[in-house]
């Protein structure tokens, strides 16, 4: 009787046992499955960097930084002075450029002009006394002709006058082409060298002053003065940056991202970020800009099979309104 007793009190805490795991088996199920329906994937977070398009500020003249009007982080407009620069080999330049305009002028306008007054009466006062001297040669030739005809004269007093009266005739046609040159002046070909003369000590001027204006340099954009890099009284040559102007007002933000997220970032996709340095002020982007970064950036795969590598995509956005504060190099936080 006791040995069928105790068997009934194992079989008793048996049974016990194996509810309660039963119990505890489904307690565990239960829990799985309400865990597998409650519980998503943690969002993916990209972060990003606020930037912004700048201009550096160069000039063409080599010079000494004289002064400087603005620092750095100030607010500048289109056509403010940024610094002034000065170059004394410039200005000697420009010296000898004007008094090479002014001698090339004058030859311009000797050859516009033609001949002074005085030559050209002279060359004419020249041609009538050749006309003179040649009326009297035909007169004298005529009256030894005449002679030479009666028998009076020697062939040889007529050849003398003949020749005297063709000489003096000569004389008259070289004095009226001397007359005709004068009145004329220069040949066009004279007048155009001396145009050309002149266009081009013209074009030097301009060319050197070109150089002078760039001895105050202005703002060629609104913007903020982001950097300078010379100091006042360092010399700067042509085309040195001087001082970069960040535009604020065209912000924008990029994300470095793996191609198999580019699904989800189409070219103007918009979406919602948020920038912690801005106590986690959200505001909505849009997608202007894709490109790939090079095989520099890939993610290689770490198994031989069933990975492949990932190559890393630039991804530029732009603030839909304007984010006031946002500044270059803030972060921006993309949560997938």
């Amino acid at each position: 009787m006791e040995k069928d007793e105790q068997r009934t009190v194992v079989r008793k805490k048996d049974k016990a046992l194996l509810a309660a795991l039963a119990l505890f088996a489904l307690v565990m199920v239960s829990i799985a499955i309400v865990g597998i329906l409650l519980i998503h994937p943690a969002d993916t977070t990209i972060q990003g960097q606020a930037d912004c398009d700048a201009v550096r500020v160069s000039g063409k003249l080599p010079g000494r930084i004289v002064r400087f009007y603005v620092h750095e982080g100030d607010t500048v407009h289109k056509g403010d002075k940024l610094v002034s620069i000065y170059s004394s080999t410039v200005d000697a330049k420009y010296y000898q450029a004007k008094q090479m305009q002014q001698a090339a002028a004058s030859q311009d306008q000797k050859a516009a002009k033609g001949t002074r007054e005085e030559l050209k009466q002279g060359a004419y006062n020249m041609w009538q006394q050749a006309i003179a001297a040649q009326t009297i040669a035909e007169k004298t030739y005529q009256r030894v002709e005449n002679l030479f005809k009666q028998g009076v004269a020697t062939q040889q007093k007529r050849d003398e006058a003949k020749a005297a009266y063709d000489a003096a005739t000569a004389q008259v046609k070289a004095a009226k082409a001397q007359y005709d040159m004068a009145v004329r002046g220069a040949q066009q070909e004279d007048k155009n060298a001396a145009k050309s003369m002149a266009n081009a000590a013209r074009g030097t001027v301009m060319e050197v002053e070109s150089l002078l204006e760039d001895q105050v340099l202005v703002a060629p954009c609104d913007g903020e003065v982001s950097e300078i890099y010379p100091q006042e009284g360092e010399l700067v040559a042509m085309g040195t940056p001087i001082m970069s102007i960040a535009k604020l007002d065209e912000m924008w933000v990029s994300f470095s991202v793996r191609e198999e997220v580019l699904n989800d970032l189409p070219m103007g996709k918009e979406v919602n970020v948020r920038i912690p340095a801005l106590n986690n002020q959200q505001t909505k982007m849009a997608v202007y800009y894709i490109h790939d970064m090079g095989s520099y950036a890939v993610w290689q795969a770490a198994k031989a099979q069933g990975q492949y590598d990932s190559k890393t995509f630039e991804v530029k956005m732009r603030p839909m309104s304007k984010v006031p504060n946002l500044r270059p190099g803030m972060s921006v936080i993309l949560e997938k």
